[in-house]
């Protein structure tokens, strides 16, 4: 779809800019650009969700789990 848009000319030159460098058109730039921004804006509510949850309870691991992990994470430290 076609669409019109209005940009800050410095904002206009950047983009002008990046699309040269990476080979793509503007319309590609500007389409990757807002797919990316609407997806951390999507990740982000996904993020103030969850937050919500366990600030409400506690967010506690079993004991078998909490000590295996800690045992692989010694683990993983000693390999490097």
């Amino acid at each position: 779809m076609k669409t019109a848009i209005s940009l800050p000319d410095q904002l206009f030159r950047l983009a002008e800019t990046a699309a040269r460098k990476l080979r793509m058109s503007r319309s590609e730039l500007y389409a990757t650009a807002l797919k990316e921004f609407l997806e951390r804006r999507q990740t982000s509510k996904i993020t103030e969700k969850l937050n919500a949850i366990y600030s409400e309870e506690p967010a506690q691991l079993d004991p078998a789990f909490a000590s295996t992990q800690i045992k692989s994470l010694k683990l993983e430290h000693e390999r490097w």
